[in-house]
């Protein structure tokens, strides 16, 4: 059973990782997909994965913290395959690793245009579509650094919160008309963003290792998963939540 099948999904942030794992997995599932990222080479291999696959994909490259390029983002969608049904607002960037006072005071506006700012331009014109298409599902991604306070992350976790907050608030106001807003909030997870903090900070290897009950890093197919879950009729009574997907981390 195709769980997407005849929709129309956008993912933000798909040129890698989580985004690009999670791009694919609607097109399996019977999506056409919208690929979305400022990254156009690897917005591209991400489309030439899916078509090659036999799935359908278009690239946009989009800056979601700029309202104008999420517009067109979602007007893609509109133009190329007649409406949307799902929406993954998934695009971040980790921001410096820095204690509060001495956290750069332009990255911190950085990390919240891209990591807030973009998931509310998302949420802002995809609900406009999704209205015309008799609703829809969005799912954007929070973090377990949304959940609790991790050190040195707090422009990244200050964002991460407020995504959580602004999915309460989209699912009841729209909850009437079909639409339904869910976040996810993967843990450690193996891809190139935790690479470049390793890379830059070799000393939180161990501390990523050993952060989850569950043995090892997750894999970004475990997160993809849930995002299709939520993406899907499976969770059709399921609208403003978090759904955390962390090995346990937050049972602690």
């Amino acid at each position: 059973m195709e769980l997407l099948e005849d929709d129309t999904a956008i993912v933000t942030g798909a040129a890698s990782g989580i985004g690009r794992t999670t791009a694919k997995t609607f097109a399996n599932n019977g999506a056409a997909v919208v690929v979305a990222d400022v990254d156009e080479d690897g917005g591209a291999q991400t489309v030439d994965d899916i078509t090659a696959n036999g799935g359908e994909a278009t690239f946009v490259r989009a800056d979601v913290s700029d309202a104008d390029e999420a517009e067109r983002m979602i007007e893609t969608a509109v133009d190329e395959y007649g409406g949307l049904d799902v929406l993954f607002n998934n695009a971040a960037i980790e921001g410096p690793v820095d204690r509060l006072e001495d956290y750069d005071t332009d990255a911190f506006e950085q990390v919240i245009d891209v990591n807030l700012k973009g998931v509310w331009n998302g949420m802002k014109y995809g609900i406009e579509a999704m209205r015309a298409d008799d609703g829809g599902s969005i799912i954007s991604a929070s973090s377990i650094g949304g959940e609790v306070a991790v050190p040195q992350y707090s422009g990244y976790g200050a964002a991460k919160a407020a995504v959580g907050q602004l999915t309460k608030y989209a699912a009841i106001e729209y909850a009437e008309e079909g639409i339904r807003a869910n976040a996810v909030a993967p843990g450690i997870v193996q891809t190139e963003m935790i690479e470049r903090t390793i890379d830059e900070h070799p000393e939180m290897e161990e501390q990523f290792l050993n952060t989850e009950p569950m043995p090892g890093l997750a894999d970004p197919e475990e997160i993809a998963n849930a995002v299709l879950f939520l993406g899907s009729d499976l969770s059709s009574r399921v609208t403003g939540v978090t759904l955390p997907v962390e090995g346990g981390y937050l049972a602690q």
